[in-house]
């Protein structure tokens, strides 16, 4: 499979015949709406067996295999050249498609008021095949150690048809919105600590969770021990019921890093009591702030080195948005929020504008600026095919057990192409 950047003049027609594939194929697996209607700078996942690298200048078959994560004796056998003849510049090389991990891949979905939406439902079952959990957002905690269920409609049944995990996302969310007071009121408490596990498992057995996944968030820094403590309890029971038990943690670069989304999330207990974490490595850029990528590669990068030094990196999952957002200009703090966007929406505003796509190589990031039909300036920082390889590249680099993502709903059809691509989705 190949990630081709559409440059200036290029029509689809080009591009593959330049990789011996089809138009159709191309639309297919892209989901490009108007075949003739491109954009300079946009990203697109070629659909072939291996991919090919041409020739720069000072390139040799082991600076290419090295850059590739291919050994360059395999490099010359497949292209039959000599291990060490002269490249010439220019030169189309065919690279064999490289050795797959396993990988855990998880995806919360989220319905919002009293039903799953078709359309929510739709894109569980496409993306259930390349996945290990899904993750219903979210069984609400009540105080009195109660569960507020979410809607759940088919999703059970889209899980069970493709051998997916159900992850059960249980929450300290009160009016949507994480609540320290609830957070203290359970943590501190074991009459209602042990209602409320009461509840998990029984709703757990009922409607065929094997996951019991606790994203409590915006806890008092005082609550950090009782939080280990409940999930040292939880732990027991869990366990002793044939089911895993995971965790939604808040992205730090340190043990001691202040503010009250990160103090009470320990990493190294986390990473010593539950099966897995996942870290939520996203929202650098996020609808209330300025304008930014939501993840960056660089800070995600260091989140991540940080969390392996706490957590054994079999562990831990990455977290990844699968949207960007749309920033009204000029941003002023507190004004307009930004509006989230998914892949496909931001290169149909590129398209509509007749604007380029630029990417930013530091942060791994696609992003351009277009004015809308009120005279508005905007600016646009999204995913692509490039900035999720760059994601991909960093999981395995660093051996981490695999990658979630929130949330599904905004389409991004090569996300999946290059879950494929890249790895062996472990089915439990």
């Amino acid at each position: 499979m190949q990630i081709h950047v559409v440059q200036r003049g290029q029509s689809l027609y080009g591009i593959a015949l330049a990789f011996g594939t089809t138009v159709d194929a191309i639309v297919s697996a892209n989901r490009i709406p108007d075949p003739a209607g491109l954009v300079v700078g946009q990203a697109l996942v070629i659909p072939i067996t291996g991919s090919y690298y041409w020739v720069s200048p000072g390139d040799t078959l082991y600076k290419i295999g090295n850059r590739l994560g291919v050994n360059y004796r395999t490099l010359a056998q497949a292209n039959r050249i000599p291990v060490n003849g002269v490249l010439q510049v220019g030169t189309r090389l065919y690279v064999p498609p490289r050795p797959k991990r396993k990988a855990e891949i998880n995806a919360y979905v989220e319905p919002r008021g009293g039903s799953v939406s078709r359309a929510l439902t739709e894109a569980s079952r496409e993306a259930a095949p390349n996945l290990t959990y899904l993750a219903p957002f979210s069984f609400r905690i009540q105080r009195d150690g109660t569960l507020l269920a979410p809607p759940l409609g088919e999703l059970p049944a889209v899980a069970q048809s493709a051998d997916v995990t159900l992850m059960m996302v249980v929450t300290n969310l009160e009016n949507d919105q994480f609540s320290d007071e609830l957070g203290r009121i359970v943590l501190n408490d074991p009459d209602i600590q042990n209602r409320l596990l009461d509840n998990i498992l029984a709703d757990a057995a009922r409607l065929g969770f094997r996951d019991i996944h606790f994203d409590m968030e915006f806890l008092r820094p005082e609550d950090k021990e009782a939080y280990n403590a409940f999930l040292e309890k939880a732990a027991a029971r869990i366990h002793a019921q044939g089911y895993l038990i995971s965790t939604a943690l808040a992205p730090k670069t340190s043990a001691g890093q202040q503010g009250r989304w990160y103090e009470a999330h320990d990493y190294a207990a986390h990473g010593r009591i539950v099966d897995f974490v996942v870290i939520m490595t996203y929202e650098w850029g996020y609808s209330g702030g300025p304008p930014q990528p939501v993840s960056p590669i660089g800070p995600v990068r260091q989140v991540l080195q940080y969390a392996i030094s706490e957590i054994p990196a079999n562990k831990i999952m990455m977290g990844q948005n699968l949207y960007g957002y749309d920033w009204t200009l000029p941003f002023v703090p507190g004004g307009p929020y930004a509006k989230a966007v998914s892949p496909q929406a931001a290169i149909a505003l590129a398209r509509e504008a007749n604007v380029a796509i630029s990417y930013d190589y530091q942060a791994q990031a696609p992003h351009f600026n277009y004015t809308d039909s009120e005279g508005k300036a905007h600016t646009v920082w999204f995913e692509d095919a490039r900035s999720i390889q760059a994601k991909f590249n960093l999981l395995k680099e660093l051996g981490l057990r695999g990658i979630s993502y929130w949330k599904l709903g905004l389409p991004f059809p090569q996300n999946w192409l290059l879950i494929e691509e890249n790895f062996i989705v472990v089915k439990k």
